[in-house]
């Protein structure tokens, strides 16, 4: 039976070059010249850490990294922006999760969505993989369709499409 499963990776690999590219060009902007900015991202715990001056200049590098990320070929929203910045002495920190596998509840919105479309299709929540399986490969793409029109609010990629 044809199938397909829908995750939300990142490839670290482009984020870190889009992370130096945002790195450089903020060394190189007059507006920062002389101001204190540190872009970090650990690698393992997948959290990108910003140190900077003042918080309207956390708003320029947000905007810079989100622009530089978009270039590079990754979905903005793997950033995960809820998290308020804080104040530490004189500087503003802010910690960004990156957005690597579907949770939980969010696998259950997919499945909802799949069943909701009214499509014969089965779909089944493996760890944080979606896998849809159909009788024809048109349904398949119908479901694809219909999750890039959803607008769940997480990066999706479809992938191990299998005839």
């Amino acid at each position: 039976m044809p199938s397909f499963d829908i995750v939300s990776k990142v490839d670290l690999q482009t984020l870190d070059n889009a992370i130096n590219t945002v790195k450089k060009e903020i060394t190189n902007r007059f507006d920062f010249k002389g101001s204190h900015v540190e872009i970090e991202l650990n690698k393992k715990e997948l959290v990108l850490n910003i140190e900077v001056d003042s918080d309207m200049k956390l708003g320029q590098v947000l905007d810079v990294l989100v622009s530089r990320t978009m270039r590079q070929g990754l979905d903005a929203s793997i950033y995960d922006l809820s998290k308020e910045p804080y104040q530490s002495g004189k500087v503003f920190k802010k910690d960004i999760a990156v957005r690597n596998g579907i949770k939980q509840e969010d696998a259950k919105k997919i499945v909802k969505m799949i069943k909701d479309a009214g499509l014969k299709v089965q779909a089944a929540i493996m760890d944080d993989i979606v896998r849809v399986t159909g009788k024809k490969i048109d349904d398949l793409q119908d479901v694809i369709q219909k999750a890039k029109e959803a607008n769940l609010g997480i990066p999706l990629q479809y992938i191990n499409m299998k005839s």
